[in-house]
């Protein structure tokens, strides 16, 4: 059905209630003439009498009064849906689906949502963590969360991180039958643990700088994972070396399962954004997670 004939027959509906054309047309908010035509038009196009009219009174005929009840119900619940929209607009209360990886939802995300969640208990969050570049509007998400490198130039941006000091570990275990490597140049010759990133298509490459240049060096190895809970537990291990963000490591550098190799060459990574399409009408509950998770 095309939108002018769904307005022609809320145009009956309100005729048809109101049993006036005077009050249907204030009600419709346009001229009496302009009802009148689209009345008749609409009889026209359905070849039959909707309503009786004399000088004094307007009624449905009978064919109107059946067509009347099977409308009208349906427009109240259309407007009932619209006003109920007005809760979204008001108050802090939806459903909101966020794409990151694993890291940032751990470290940045999940402790300001916890506080923010018990504050405002008709706020919901959907967190899928994955490393492919998600499209946020076409796969249907809220917002997204990569580094601020990764973002489309079209998002709108708000950091919620500093920047991500980074570390290449291994264990004890490991380094009783690897040498450490002084140099990224000799990553060639160790066994690396590595991390997947299926949007590029291609194993990520570990960052180093020295005396202001950088570098990116492309590792091997015999395991690569898609989440660095795993790549952790594999240095821990002894398969081979990793390359983490520092918190993520700290305890067991801390414990002395792991050791920490080239700290003078680490090159932190970018600050994690939140990025989202340009909203003119955002609801109260989804400002409230972008200023939750804002890095001030």
């Amino acid at each position: 059905m095309k939108r002018d004939e769904i307005a022609d027959l809320a145009a009956f509906v309100a005729v048809a209630e109101e049993k006036s054309f005077t009050r249907a047309a204030v009600r419709l908010a346009m001229s009496q003439s302009a009802l009148s035509q689209i009345i008749r038009r609409l009889e026209e196009d359905v070849g039959l009498r909707l309503l009786s009219r004399t000088t004094r009174s307007v009624a449905p005929t009978e064919v109107g009064k059946q067509l009347l009840d099977s409308l009208a119900p349906l427009f109240k619940d259309i407007d009932a849906s619209i006003a109920g929209l007005a809760e979204y607009r008001d108050k802090p209360v939806g459903t909101f689906r966020i794409t990151t990886v694993e890291h940032a939802a751990k470290v940045y995300i999940l402790p300001k949502l916890t506080r923010l969640l018990s504050e405002y208990p008709d706020i919901k969050v959907e967190i899928v963590t994955e490393y492919g570049l998600a499209d946020v509007v076409s796969d249907q998400y809220d917002a997204g969360v990569r580094l601020g490198e990764e973002v489309h130039k079209d998002m709108i941006a708000v950091p919620i991180s500093p920047e991500i000091p980074m570390a290449v570990v291994g264990s004890p275990e490991y380094f009783s039958r690897y040498p450490e490597p002084n140099n990224p140049k000799q990553l060639v010759d160790h066994l690396c643990v590595i991390l997947s990133l299926p949007s590029r298509g291609a194993i990520n490459e570990w960052r180093f700088t020295r005396h202001g240049e950088n570098s990116h060096v492309r590792v091997n190895g015999p395991l690569t994972f898609n989440t660095i809970d795993l790549i952790q537990d594999a240095a821990v291990s002894g398969m081979g070396l990793a390359y983490l963000p520092l918190d993520q490591v700290q305890k067991d550098l801390d414990a002395c399962r792991l050791s920490s190799v080239l700290d003078t060459w680490m090159l932190p990574l970018p600050p994690y954004y939140l990025y989202y399409p340009n909203r003119r009408h955002s609801s109260p509950a989804f400002r409230l997670i972008v200023d939750a998770l804002k890095y001030f």
